[in-house]
C-alpha cells in the first residue's frame, strides 16, 4: 500500500515538474520574444532619432554656409564701395573745390552765364553765391557785373553751398546749378564706371 501511494506520489510530481518546466520554457520563450520585439523598437527609434539629428545638422550647415557666404559677399561689395567711394571723391573734391573756389575763375563764368540771362529773359536775374566768397564777389557784382547787363540781378549769398553759382530768372520759374555739388556729382557719374573697371575688372 505504502509502496502504491509513494508510485502515485512520484508520477503527480513528475507530472507537476513537466508541466512546470513546460510553463517556465513558454514564459521563457514570450519573455525573449518581448525582449526582442523591445530591442528592435528601440533601434528603430534610435536609427529615427539619429536619422533626424543629421537632418538638421546638415540644414544648420547648409544655412550657416549660406548666410556666412551671404555676409561676405556684402562685406565685399560694402568694402569695394568704401574704397570706389574714397577716390572718387578725393579725385572730384580736392580739383572741383580748387576750382569753384577761384574768384577770378568765378567771376568769368558768372558773366558769361548772366550776360546769355540778360539777353533772352524779360526779367530781372537772381544770383545765389556762397556765403565764404561774399567779401569779394558782392562788390564785384554791385559795381561791375550790373553795369554790364541790360537787366537787374539781384544776387544772395548762402551757406548751403561752398563753391559754385545758381543762376536763374527772378520769378524762380527755373535756375541752373552750377555749384560744388553739381560738379562733384557730374564728374564722378563719369569716373566712377572707369574707376570701378580698373579696381575690380567690372
Amino acid at each position: 500500500m505504502a509502496s502504491k501511494l509513494q508510485e502515485i506520489t512520484d508520477q503527480l510530481y513528475q507530472q507537476g515538474l513537466s508541466k512546470g518546466k513546460e510553463e517556465g520554457e513558454r514564459f521563457l520563450a514570450a519573455a525573449k520574444a518581448n525582449a526582442a520585439r523591445t530591442v528592435e523598437h528601440a533601434k528603430a527609434e534610435a536609427e529615427e532619432i539619429i536619422a533626424q539629428a543629421r537632418k538638421e545638422a546638415e540644414e544648420i550647415k547648409y544655412k550657416t554656409v549660406s548666410d556666412l557666404k551671404t555676409a561676405s559677399e556684402q562685406s565685399l561689395q560694402a568694402t569695394k564701395k568704401d574704397l570706389e567711394n574714397l577716390i572718387v571723391n578725393r579725385l572730384t573734391s580736392e580739383k572741383v573745390d580748387s576750382v569753384l573756389s577761384d574768384t577770378g575763375f568765378m567771376k568769368e563764368i558768372i558773366k558769361a552765364v548772366a550776360e546769355r540771362f540778360s539777353t533772352s529773359e524779360s526779367c530781372d536775374i537772381s544770383l545765389i553765391l556762397p556765403e565764404s566768397l561774399k567779401a569779394e564777389l558782392e562788390p564785384w557784382i554791385k559795381d561791375e557785373l550790373s553795369k554790364t547787363l541790360s537787366k537787374g540781378i539781384e544776387a544772395g549769398f548762402s551757406k548751403s553751398f561752398s563753391g559754385g553759382f545758381s543762376i536763374g530768372p527772378k520769378d524762380n520759374s527755373w535756375f541752373i546749378s552750377l555749384t560744388d555739388k553739381t560738379f562733384k556729382d557730374l564728374i564722378s557719374e563719369y569716373i566712377r564706371p572707369v574707376t570701378r573697371k580698373l579696381l575690380f575688372g567690372e
